[in-house]
């Protein structure tokens, strides 16, 4: 997490005045300044008795005929400057929450534009790996000396801010920039470790080319919803092919470390395909009667999230999260109203009816079809999954409003954010990939790599794994 702890929370600084703060965001009105010199503030985390942030006093300094301005915060003893269209360096932060108790950070800034509107973005708060809130790495003292042998890095959880993006506070090349940032960041990690590596299992994420498909697919797909928004620029109709050249180059340094004893594997647990259509899959289950809502009210724009308006004494079935369809069982759900008895039955009538569902306006399959979970999943925590998953054809996916347990009006809606690409489809259209350096059976499964690794070492697989080993 971040500092304030959660997945990612940016703080945008702006003098327009109207300006309300979107999703993952905090939004910091600047009122004025005094010869150039802007007194603001830097949220952090959460107090929590009043639920309101601990703050930092901050100072921007603007020097707009050099298109840049000198940053400070209170307590740090370092003032960074950041030129406009820049990342500035990390800068170091420390919060004092009570008597005592204090907790550091680390933030790095980004000045959007000084001119005719004032806007400075500054990423969450990283825990800084010298000093984490609490342990980040295994041992835990593996972040201090890491960042002691490399410098400073990233801690916070997804790294690449898509929020920021998907906002349109930052733009296509600031977002470049930042996952490029990160790339080296990984890179340099993975040199390093390497140098030092003598036996054992040595594994590197590299998470990038996730995210900037999430981010990119629509400039492949000029009829995609959302350029009718932004715009589709040319220059970035190969952003995912180019990554793709730098994962490569990363693989080939890799190779410079492997010999005729060392087994390499390079992997990606999920394709990619379009996202131009969001699903309402709530929509959907209160036109088949599954779903009913509170008297007086029906779906439409201004429902709120969570499932509020939904009356649990009719419905029987209903979506939240990604890919999930739960049915309102007697017994777990608290006003529950589906008999055991009843649920196998249930399940298969919604499977029946989502399977080749259409989208009229696109004369296009939506979903291919809807599985019970216990066709998906085994062991101890199947209970916790959802009670039917749904495979969704290319070009769609379960819509944001879905996700978050909302109602609107029309079953299907175009995607128009930025993020434009995904993978929570139908597994089988977004298949993985693997390569190995030495010989192994076809149609690998993820459950099949632990299996392999350990077979490599000369150990068994433990009886409750459900691969195989990939040797043949």
């Amino acid at each position: 997490p971040d500092l304030r702890g959660g997945f990612g929370t940016y703080t945008f600084y702006t003098s327009a005045p109207d300006q309300e703060s979107r999703e993952g965001e905090h939004t910091v009105i600047i009122e004025g300044s005094v010869d150039q010199r802007i007194a603001t503030y830097l949220p952090g985390p959460l107090d929590r008795r009043t639920r309101s942030p601990h703050r930092l006093e901050m100072t921007i300094e603007r020097r707009p005929a050099a298109r840049e301005v000198l940053v400070r915060v209170q307590g740090s003893k370092e003032a960074h400057v950041v030129q406009e269209g820049q990342w500035g360096p990390w800068l170091r932060v420390r919060f004092k929450l009570g008597f005592l108790q204090a907790v550091a950070g680390l933030v790095r800034f980004y000045l959007v534009r000084q001119e005719p509107v004032f806007e400075l973005y500054a990423s969450p708060i990283n825990f800084d790996p010298g000093e984490p809130v609490f342990p980040i790495s295994f041992p835990p003292e593996y972040a201090g000396k890491l960042a002691e042998a490399l410098g400073t890095y990233y801690t916070a959880g997804m790294i690449e801010d898509h929020n920021s993006f998907n906002n349109g506070r930052l733009d296509e090349m600031a977002f470049l920039d930042q996952c490029q940032r990160l790339w080296d960041e990984r890179q340099r990690m993975m040199l390093f470790e390497l140098e030092r590596f003598q036996e054992g299992l040595f594994y590197c994420l590299y998470d990038t080319p996730d995210r900037i498909q999430h981010m990119f697919w629509r400039f492949r797909e000029p009829d995609h919803p959302a350029n009718r928004v932004y715009g589709a620029a040319r220059e970035y109709r190969e952003v995912i092919e180019e990554h793709y050249r730098i994962a490569d180059a990363v693989v080939g340094r890799a190779l410079e470390y492997v010999d005729d004893r060392t087994l390499l594997m390079v992997l990606s647990d999920h394709g990619f395909k379009s996202f131009q259509r969001g699903v309402n899959l709530n929509t959907w289950l209160h036109g088949q009667g599954l779903l009913a809502m509170k008297k007086g009210l029906r779906p439409g724009p201004d429902t709120p999230d969570l499932l509020q308006y939904v009356d649990w004494s009719r419905t029987k079935a209903y979506a939240i999260g990604l890919t999930g369809i739960y049915l309102n069982m007697q017994g777990r759900e608290r006003d529950g109203i589906v008999q055991p008895e009843e649920a196998d039955g249930l399940k298969q009538s919604i499977v029946a009816r989502l399977s080749g569902l259409p989208d009229s306006a696109r004369s296009a399959v939506a979903i291919h079809g809807a599985v019970a979970r216990e066709q998906v999943y085994r062991g101890p925590y199947v209970q916790e999954a959802p009670d039917l998953l749904v495979n969704y054809a290319p070009g769609y996916r379960t819509s944001w409003s879905t996700a978050m347990g909302g109602i609107p009006r029309d079953e299907f809606e175009d995607n128009t954010r930025r993020w434009s690409g995904d993978h929570i489809v139908d597994p089988a259209v977004v298949p993985g990939v693997l390569w190995m350096n030495q010989p192994f059976r076809p149609e690998a499964r993820l459950q099949d790599l632990a299996p392999t690794i350990l077979e490599a070492f000369g150990a068994e697989a433990a009886p409750e794994m459900e691969g195989t080993s990939l040797w043949p």
